[in-house]
């Protein structure tokens, strides 16, 4: 019987792991990203009685709803989180002009992709998230004198859906011999 679930490589039976991905926007990977939430989608459903039949309740779907992304990284000097938070809203700015409200309205809203890879770091599945803006930023964790952890920071983006890339295929996963 033939493996529907690797099809290039019907030898491999177990599913890939969750630790091989990066993130990109604006055309390049986000550094150090060490956690993205799951893509959920979410339908409502509208529920419905007939007159002629009021013992039964009827159930039909209603508008889906993409969850909020939340993106995890380690404290370092790179800007680009907190760049795309200040698009929607901007301490500095919002002190010098307190009537207006601050928005980037050109650009506070990104396409982003979500690009899985197998144990050999090569490509086997990509999301793209459209539409994304950033609804919650940490720019660091709770700090703890007493600790033993990574300074984290992370955004949380609200997005207007996801879809799975299928232009990636599977690739033919390498093999070697060692010593040669």
């Amino acid at each position: 019987m033939a493996n529907t679930e690797f099809p290039v490589n019907s030898y491999r039976y177990d599913p890939y792991q969750n630790w091989r991905f990066r993130v990109k926007w604006d055309g390049k990977t986000v550094a150090g990203i060490s956690k993205v939430s799951a893509l959920t989608r979410t339908t409502q459903v509208v529920t419905q009685r007939t007159g002629d039949d009021p013992g039964v309740i009827r159930r039909a779907p209603g508008q889906s709803e993409y969850g909020a992304i939340t993106l995890e990284r380690g404290v370092t000097h790179d800007k680009d989180f907190e760049q795309w938070a200040n698009k929607i809203w901007d301490f500095t700015n919002s002190r010098a002009n307190p009537a207006e409200q601050i928005v980037s309205l050109a650009d506070f809203r990104k396409d982003i992709s979500i690009e899985l890879m197998n144990e050999a770091g090569q490509l086997v599945m990509a999301y793209n998230i459209y539409r994304c803006w950033v609804s919650e930023f940490q720019a660091q964790a709770d700090l703890d004198g007493t600790g033993n952890a990574v300074l984290i920071q992370n955004i949380k983006l609200e997005n207007e859906g996801w879809e799975r890339d299928y232009t990636v295929a599977e690739p033919t996963q390498p093999s070697f011999l060692l010593p040669a």
